[in-house]
């Protein structure tokens, strides 16, 4: 797959090592490639898309893994992510839930501006990336561009470690919010941000900034999507036993974008059928954002599934 001829999906933001430690035996971490606009990217190859990865990395022992492991999947890095002075980390530790906790060692600082094909046809990022500067500002700029050409989807996907406060953690989010087509957001997200104003009175303010689809993630309560046009959906939570929650959002964000292209909710010119999504469109993606994110918190890690081990999950 050639970035710059092919129609792809392009993510922007980090890839990092996940150094995951066990509730119950701190001694037996084990490191994991990680970074939720990368998790995103490999839940997307995995499932048959053609995407790219802008990241940032070291040609180190660390990054050499990540490379391989997001290759692996079909992602395509590009030749611009690599000018890190080392390969970022994330120190994962998990409670007896498998809920993670996160502390992280990294920069973020590609090249500016970030280059975004034509080609591409839906534009992600979020988490770390849009946050942390300076690679947030040129973020930001890339996808402002991106829009003449591709659906913009975004994932805050809240790290207060890296966040600062609440409050300017959230002028930042509102930027990228207005700039998006596509929004996903925890309902923990939410409330960090809002100091725990009311889910849907959030949304309402979000939608009316331009979003045509938002979608909240509840965890044990399933998922809900709402709409520009006045649609509203709810899943419940899938009946599976939860392994760990590490790369779940990433895994249901990989799957909803993945539902779009499948719609053919791409590139800009489907802006206005993306305003006018019924029901039926809305139920479709987030059943299968929540399938793939099921899948995802059944077994350890940021582990989302092969498009044929979806497939046999569905039979």
């Amino acid at each position: 797959m050639d970035l710059a001829t092919d129609p792809h999906i392009l993510s922007i933001g980090e890839a990092l090592m996940d150094i995951v430690v066990p509730a119950d035996s701190p001694i037996a971490a084990v490191e994991i490639p990680g970074g939720s606009p990368a998790n995103v990217a490999m839940t997307l190859g995995r499932l048959g898309r053609n995407v790219g990865l802008q990241t940032w990395l070291a040609h180190d022992e660390r990054g050499d893994i990540l490379e391989e492991h997001f290759t692996a999947s079909h992602v395509v890095i590009t030749e611009e992510s690599f000018g890190a002075d080392h390969t970022p980390t994330a120190l994962a530790k998990l409670n007896e839930k498998g809920a993670a906790t996160y502390t992280f060692d990294l920069d973020w600082c590609p090249n500016s501006p970030i280059a975004v094909s034509t080609q591409a046809r839906i534009v992600h990022s979020g988490s770390i990336a849009a946050v942390i500067e300076p690679g947030a500002h040129a973020v930001l700029d890339a996808m402002i561009t991106a829009r003449q050409h591709a659906i913009i989807t975004y994932d805050p996907n809240a790290r207060p470690a890296l966040m600062g406060t609440p409050e300017e953690a959230l002028a930042t989010v509102n930027k990228f919010i207005g700039i998006s087509d596509v929004v996903k957001v925890s309902d923990e997200d939410i409330a960090w941000l809002t100091n725990g104003r009311e889910i849907e009175d959030v949304v309402r303010d979000w939608l009316t900034a331009g979003p045509s689809l938002i979608v909240v993630t509840k965890g044990k309560e399933g998922a809900a999507a709402f709409t520009s046009s006045g649609v509203r959906r709810s899943i419940p939570a899938g009946d599976v036993k939860v392994e760990d929650t590490v790369g779940a959002g990433d895994s249901f964000m990989g799957g909803l974008i993945d539902a779009l292209w499948s719609l053919g909710l791409v590139g800009a010119m489907s802006r206005p059928a993306l305003r006018e999504l019924d029901a039926a469109k809305v139920d479709f993606i987030l059943e299968r954002a929540a399938t793939i994110g099921d899948i995802t918190v059944s077994r350890a890690g940021a582990n989302p599934p092969w498009l044929s081990e979806l497939a046999e999950f569905l039979a």
